[in-house]
């Protein structure tokens, strides 16, 4: 058993929580829908299609839902949320429309955002107005050359995609500015691990989304909003189910039929795979069942890196001083962007948790987080792996120290995660937390072409990762079953 099995998981022999029951028991032998993955994108397509009166089962091979949107408990009253805790204003709308006020109400705005490398050290609330007075004040542009960016990229569309890469986007508009790309690169990179030679049309959507009034957060923690989307997945008729271990999904003459799970066959009209992309199409499904110029392309699409996190547990009763929400640090003298994603590299996120993240607490927590290769981590022996993550844990204590004396000695537990980890919780494929690069979207939208009811929404093609693009991903991809699903009906009566 690999070191993260033995540390994180405890109960069954295969290291997962144990089952005592068919976690089947009770489902009914047919749905309108079957959503495989619970994460925001299928939650959410989950929501809006039983809000419409369809009959929705989603199974979630994890005791949690919620995908990467989630969180762990440990001793000592520690409470970890996986993500970086932050969002565009977008999510505020999102959450309003196609789940409840009470969710909405609980997005507020993070204060602080800072950035902290040899080139500069400035602190922004990530909104227009404040980037454009450092852009110009700070590092001294020009409002013409500015505005120009800002325009540019917010008029980018998948649609009208120019082939342009990110690099070649800042060049265009900053020509030579290596301080100013580490702006505008590091924090997106982090979002959703994109880097200067991905299509910039990658980049340009998701940084003017956190452009438009800044970065936000839901206050009361992940398990939080977990709690209140489950309940109103509950209210709406959703059929949940936990620790369901999906073998194939079926396909009878080019139309999708359901699902084969522990031995049983549970039917659908249509199903939605919220699992990774190319698990879904190449092992969930079949190449059998696909043309094979598509099954090529699949085969083809690159999966996106993978990261790192330390989760840093703070003492009952310690304080730490705010300094910020979050904090993009680096001791290299120039920003190089492939260097984001160096196993024991020098630069890294820290997310801080203040007792104003869940209300009504009085606890601290802090996540480090660096993007990571999976060749990296993959292929290393117990030795190797808990000897490396142990480097990765003391770096991380080095850098927090350095930036925030003294609060080494309040922490009291720490905890490390890899690609490794985040393949064994999510079975993306090479933990892919960020799914796949840019060609993956094309193949995720038209799914159904290739089988007629079969959809997928996660996190693919770069410009939807993030908590927002994965919700409005389910919503686009829920309206295509709607659709469906209703000339289905019409059919069949």
């Amino acid at each position: 058993m690999s070191t993260d099995r033995k540390k994180y998981f405890r109960g069954s022999s295969d290291g997962k929580a144990p089952t005592f029951k068919n976690p089947l028991d009770g489902v009914e032998d047919r749905y309108d829908l079957i959503v495989i993955g619970s994460g925001l994108a299928g939650m959410t397509a989950a929501n809006v299609l039983a809000r419409s009166g369809f009959k929705v089962l989603l199974v979630e091979q994890h005791y949690n839902l919620g995908g990467m949107a989630t969180w762990f408990k440990r001793a000592g009253g520690h409470v970890f949320d996986i993500s970086l805790h932050g969002f565009p204003i977008g999510m505020k709308k999102t959450c309003r429309k196609y789940w409840t006020k009470e969710i909405a109400d609980r997005i507020v705005q993070l204060e602080s955002i800072r950035f902290s490398n040899p080139q500069f050290d400035i602190e922004t609330t990530f909104t227009t107005e404040d980037f454009t007075r450092h852009l110009t004040n700070t590092f001294g542009l020009s409002n013409k050359s500015v505005d120009g960016f800002f325009a540019h990229v917010r008029g980018m569309n998948f649609y009208d995609d120019s082939g342009a890469t990110t690099g070649e986007l800042f060049e265009e508009h900053f020509p030579g500015r290596n301080d100013v790309h580490r702006l505008l690169m590091e924090p997106i990179s982090y979002a959703n691990g994109s880097s200067l030679a991905d299509p910039a049309i990658s980049y340009g959507i998701v940084f003017s989304n956190f452009m438009s009034k800044g970065v936000f957060t839901y206050s009361g923690g992940t398990d939080h909003l977990i709690k209140l989307m489950k309940a109103e997945l509950r209210r709406n008729g959703v059929e949940l189910r936990n620790k369901v271990q999906v073998d194939r999904i079926i396909v009878d003459g080019g139309r999708v039929a359901g699902i084969e799970a522990h031995g049983r066959t549970i039917e659908a009209g249509s199903v939605l795979s919220n699992a990774n992309l190319k698990s879904t199409i190449l092992k969930l499904v079949g190449p059998e069942h696909l043309s094979s110029e598509y099954r090529k392309g699949v085969e083809s699409v690159r999966l996106n890196n993978s990261s790192t996190q330390v989760y840093l547990g703070v003492k009952q009763g310690e304080t730490i001083p705010f300094v910020t929400d979050l904090l993009f640090t680096s001791t290299r003298e120039t920003f190089d962007s492939p260097s984001l994603c160096d196993k024991h590299g020098e630069s890294r996120t820290f997310s801080f948790y203040y007792p104003k993240t869940r209300p009504g607490s009085d606890r601290y927590t802090l996540v480090s987080s660096m993007n990571a290769h999976w060749d990296d981590w993959a292929k290393l022996t117990d030795e190797e792996y808990a000897r490396d993550k142990a480097i990765l844990i003391e770096d991380t204590l080095t850098t927090l120290e350095r930036l925030i004396p003294g609060t080494r000695r309040k922490i009291d537990y720490v905890e490390a995660s890899t690609p490794r980890t985040f393949q064994f919780y999510t079975q993306h494929q090479q933990g892919s937390s960020f799914g796949t690069k840019f060609e993956g979207l094309g193949y995720s939208m038209n799914l159904s072409d290739q089988i007629t009811g079969l959809y997928h929404a996660g996190s693919v093609g770069i410009i939807m990762s993030g908590w927002l693009g994965a919700a409005n991903y389910g919503v686009i991809t829920a309206n295509k079953v709607d659709s469906f699903l209703r000339q289905l009906e019409s059919i069949e009566a």
